[in-house]
Parts: structure tokens; sequence; C-alpha cells
């Protein structure tokens, strides 16, 4: 799953320089040439950049609360004074990530304009982002659907079913987790990719969790129910078309009113309404239907509750050059204990644990914005941590496959070097023989303090500002709600301590830069 932040300016432009002979001390003349180089300097449009089919029409207007690394208050704060839909997108995880079936700003809209009921829909932002919604909603409640209003949803990417070949482990047998280096053959798809682009890939929910919810419901599996205008039996519903590891309020709202326990549904209410407290939190279908025997709806509404299973996204971590017919990721398999029981993530855990060489699978590739400079000699900078070292590995291939051996940094880190150092044999081979001039790495727990990629930034600040004033692009890939926060907090206290700049400055200096393609961001 990604969110890139979009380039505003389509071009390079010439870099200003202000004088020494300027009425400016060297500190304010410091802080000048720095924004200045932001807002102007190397930039090019990204190579190849299209925009993607499930992008909003272009508008007139700023969204500055559409920026995963800032805390909600933070966006809420830069909303306000909006109309209400803006308030709402304000709210979302500004990920963009589809899990919803919108786009954050058209979720926002349809639940403006009343075409969307459920307040849930955001995976990423989870309660914070429902309550968040709840209490917007209440201080002004939605206008009437319009007749016949079509919901905005982004158009669905094309798919083709690609052949499953490996996925073989990265990760030591000792690190806490168990990252795969996944391989699809796309032989006969039509699909075509460039580095940086993301890969869509459908899987169906655990077996044993679909026999699980059936066994509980008292159900044979072989009911027939519809859906989206098919009969088909509820074995297969809850298999490959019902996201069942994720109910939504409406599910709640649903086992609620069929809870003939009023225990039960008081509970069911509060879980619904997102009660401080609500157990069982972060619940799935099965811990639901355990939770509470006494609500049971009929079949058909309760498949009709249920959001749609949706395709997963993964960061490519190949290049077609590399790589000719075949598109490679770099997968964490999300396995965790609840309430003793393991919880798998759907597609993650598929392809690590249950897919079979050979096995076709739907798929499509999602255009990116996350592009190399179309300048080869455009230095680059790189800070991927963990699985976020995916579409780094594909610039680098392409690099390698198209001859360029620019100025390059990268920044990378994990737990441990010896069992965590995801592609390490490639990316020190790239290290010895130029194609990268600089490598970063941290390791949190290699050492009794722990040291991750943005302490390794302010160590070498002086090196990192250079770099940027000569014209540097800036790339991170990653967790939004932590890394991806803590380098963007790094960065602006690299540009105040190396350039000079207050607080404010070095905001409007970062988002100088972004505008401009040079801060781009790849996160989930």
């Amino acid at each position: 799953m990604n969110a890139i932040l979009p380039n505003a300016f389509p071009g390079p432009a010439p870099v200003p320089l202000i004088p020494e002979s300027a009425p400016f001390t060297p500190e304010q003349r410091a802080w000048l040439n720095g924004f200045l180089a932001g807002l102007y300097g190397g930039v090019e449009a990204p190579g190849n950049a299209s925009t993607p089919a499930s992008a909003p029409a272009p508008e007139d207007e700023d969204f500055p609360w559409h920026d995963p690394a800032l805390e909600l208050d933070e966006r809420l704060k830069l909303a306000e004074g909006k109309p209400q839909k803006r308030r709402l997108m304000a709210a979302m995880a500004q990920l963009d990530c589809g899990q919803c079936g919108y786009l954050c700003q058209t979720y926002a809209e349809a639940l403006a304009e009343g075409r969307e009921s459920s307040l849930a829909l955001c995976v990423p932002g989870g309660k914070q982002t429902t309550k968040a919604l709840k209490a917007l909603i209440a201080e002004a409640p939605v206008a009437a659907p319009a007749p016949k209003a079509a919901p905005a949803k982004p158009a669905e990417p094309q798919g083709a079913p690609a052949r499953f070949v490996s996925a073989a482990r990265l990760t030591g047998a000792a690190s806490a987790k168990d990252v795969r280096h996944v391989v699809f053959d796309l032989e006969g798809t039509g699909l075509a990719y460039e580095p940086g682009d993301s890969f869509s890939v459908a899987a169906s929910n655990d077996p044993a969790l679909v026999a699980a919810c059936l066994a509980a419901l008292g159900a044979s599996g072989e009911e027939v129910v519809r859906i989206g205008g098919e009969d088909m039996p509820l074995r297969e519903a809850f298999a490959t078309r019902c996201d069942i590891a994720r109910p939504l309020d409406r599910t709640l709202d649903l086992l609620g009113g069929a809870a003939k326990h009023p225990k039960q549904a008081a509970a069911l209410r509060a879980l619904a309404d997102g009660d401080d407290g609500a157990e069982p939190a972060d619940a799935d279908l099965l811990d639901l239907l355990e939770a509470f025997p006494s609500a049971r709806p009929p079949l058909a509404d309760l498949v009709a509750s249920l959001p749609t299973l949706k395709p997963r996204l993964y960061s490519i971590a190949s290049s077609p050059l590399a790589t000719p017919g075949r598109v490679e990721l770099c997968i964490s398999a999300v396995r965790a204990a609840r309430r003793g029981r393991v919880r798998d993530g759907i597609a993650s855990c598929h392809l690590a644990y249950r897919a079979q060489p050979g096995e076709a699978l739907r798929c499509s590739v999602q255009t990116s914005h996350f592009r190399l400079p179309a300048d080869p000699a455009t230095p680059v900078i790189m800070c991927g941590p963990g699985t976020g070292i995916a579409p780094f590995r594909a610039f680098l291939q392409h690099r390698v496959a198209s001859g360029v051996k620019g100025r390059s940094w990268l920044f990378f880190g994990d737990q441990h070097q010896r069992t965590d150092f995801l592609f390490g044999s490639e990316i020190e081979a790239w290290k010895k023989d130029g194609t990268l001039q600089r490598l970063s790495l941290a390791w949190s727990r290699d050492q009794a303090t722990k040291v991750y990629v943005q302490d390794r930034m302010r160590e070498d600040a002086a090196d990192l500002w250079r770099w940027l004033q000569e014209g540097a692009h800036f790339y991170v890939c990653g967790d939004a709600s932590r890394m991806a926060k803590d380098v963007d907090t790094a960065l602006r206290s690299i540009a105040m301590s190396e350039g000079g700049m207050s607080a404010d400055q070095a905001r409007d200096w970062i988002v100088a830069l972004a505008r401009q393609g040079r801060y781009q961001r790849d996160v989930y």
C-alpha cells in the first residue's frame, strides 16, 4: 500500500542565489539560498510519470493536511474553516491506499454527500479516524443523497492472472521477522511496470478462518447468497469475496440488532460506536461470532454487511530491465497472536505459506509518481528501512541495467545486521562497484542504544544538506505512522541546524521540495 506526494510543478527552473552583497546576515542569506534551492534547484519532472486512473480530477485547491506524516490533530487544525468534505478528508490517514474503495478525498466527499454511510472504512486510520469522522458528522449532519448519484470510487485496475513462482525467505532463521522475496511470472499477462510502481495481488482468505466462521454460524457453506448480482455458495463468498478479517461498523450494527442477549447487544453497540475499552478490540468476524453467540442475523444480511475483499498493494522491488518478464516483491508475512489465536495477513501469508509454484493469482500494476529523476546525473537519496527497501532495490537495479552510476545514497536499517540485512549481498556489491556512492546502515538491536535511519541522517547532516543544496531528490519508503514521520522530523531538524532556518521556515522548505517532486514518499 502506498501514498505518493504528487508533483505540483512540471519542470525545471533556474536557481537564483542571494548575492553576498545583499543586505542580509549570513544566517538569513543561508536560509534564503536554501529555500530557493528547494523551490527551484535541480528539479526535473519525474521520468515517465503518469497520473493514475484512480486519481481525482485536478483542482485549483491546496490540501496541506494530505500528508501521512502529520498527526490527526495537526491535519484537522489545517482543515479548520474548510467545507465539511475537506474536514472529513483531513480525518483520513492520507495514504490513498484504496482499501476503503475510495481515495481519501473521494471517500470524504462520498460521506459528505450521503453516498456512503460507513465511517469505518479507513483501515490505516483505524478507530482514531472513525471517531473523528463521527464527531465531524455529528457537528453537521450530511446532506441527503442525491437521486441516482454514483459513488466517486477509483477505477479498479484491470487485473490478469499472473503465475506465482516463489517466496524465498530473506531474513535469517533467528530473525523476529519473516520477510519473503516473492517472484511472479508476467508472461501472457500484458502487465508492464516501471521502478516505483506498485503490484496488486488478489488472494483468498485463509481456508481455516473460513471454515471456523462457517462452523460458528452452524452453516454448511453450501447456502446460496447473493453478492453483486451473482449467486454463489456461502463458502465461496467468505473465501473470495468478503473481507471477514475486517468487519465494518455496519456489521456490528447488524449483529447488535440481531443479538437476543441484552448484554451482548449493548457490547456490540459499544464496539460500533468505538467506545474506549470496548471488547473484543480489533475483532475479525470469527471473534464476533464467538464472543456474541446470540447474534445470528440472516446469512444474506451478514454477507451484505461485510466489506469487499480487496487486493493488497506492494511496492515493486525489481526493474523490468533487470528481470524481464517477471516482477519481484519484498513482503513481510504478517502474523500475530491475539486472544489465543494466530491472525494471518491475507495476501502476505498466502504468498509466504500457502501459494504453490504455478498458481495463478489475479494481479495488476498501479502506476505511481514515485520515480527516479529524468536526468540520471541528479543525485538521489533513498531512505528505506525494512521492507521499505523494495522500490530502492528497483531503482538501483534499473540504474545498473541502464549503465547509470550517478550519485546515490542509501539509508537502510532493521533490527540485526546478521539476520535482517535484506538483499544485503546485492547492496554491498552496488556499494563496491560505485552504483551506490554512499551507504548508511542502522541496526536498532545490535547495540545497547537503539539506532535508526533518522539517527544516521542527523550524524551526516552536513553532507546530507550539501547533497540537497546540490539538487538531490530525497525518497522515503516504509511505515507512515512512525518511521516516515521520524525521517521527516530529522529532515526538518537538518534544515534548521545546517540551513539556519526556523521551524516554520524548515517546514516551508520541505513543502517546496515536495511540490517540486524532490521529496517523495511511498508510505503505508
